[in-house]
C-alpha cells in the first residue's frame, strides 16, 4: 500500500489503463462501466503528475468518481449508438460459390443431401432441379446449402 500512495499518480495511470484493457480485451466493449472509470483514472493520474491535484490518495478518489461521472454524462449516447450500429449484411461464407453435379433431384419438397467437406448438408431450392445438373451454392446456412442451377 505505500508503494501505491508513494506512486499515486503512475499507480492511478497504471491501474486505469489496465481497465480500459480488460473492457476492450475481455468485455469486447460490451459494458462502459470499466471505460468510464478507467478513462477517469488516467485523467486522474495525469493530474496527478502535473500537479494540477493534491498529491494524496482523497482527492484522487474524488477526482475519479467525479470524471467518472463527467465521461459517462458525456460519452454514454455517442458509444451506447456506435455499439448499436450493427450490420444487416449476412456474412459471406467461404461455401458460397462452390459448385458440384447433383446426385439426386432437388425440389421445394424434396431435400436430398449431399457430402462436403466432412460434413453432411440438406440442399435447398425453390426451383426444381433435376440429378446430375450443375448447380452453385448460393447460401449456406447451419447443415444447408441454397443451390440453384449454372449453365456449364
Amino acid at each position: 500500500m505505500e508503494f501505491f500512495t508513494n506512486n499515486l499518480a503512475e499507480s492511478f495511470f497504471i491501474v486505469g489503463l489496465i481497465l480500459l484493457v480488460i473492457e476492450v480485451a475481455v468485455l469486447g466493449f460490451s459494458t462502459f462501466v470499466l471505460f468510464f472509470v478507467g478513462l477517469a483514472a488516467m485523467a486522474t493520474g495525469a493530474l496527478l503528475f502535473i500537479g494540477a491535484l493534491p498529491n494524496n490518495a482523497l482527492s484522487a478518489w474524488m477526482c475519479t468518481g467525479v470524471l467518472t461521472l463527467i465521461a459517462a454524462a458525456l460519452l454514454w449516447r455517442p458509444l451506447k449508438r456506435m455499439q448499436s450500429s450493427v450490420s444487416t449484411q449476412k456474412a459471406k461464407s467461404d461455401f458460397v460459390g462452390h459448385r458440384f453435379i447433383l446426385q439426386d433431384d432437388v425440389s421445394a419438397t424434396k431435400s436430398p443431401k449431399h457430402q462436403y467437406s466432412g460434413v453432411e448438408w440438406s440442399l435447398i431450392s425453390v426451383e426444381e432441379i433435376e440429378a446430375g445438373t450443375r448447380v452453385e451454392v448460393t447460401e449456406a446456412e447451419v447443415g444447408a446449402f441454397h443451390i440453384k442451377a449454372v449453365a456449364e
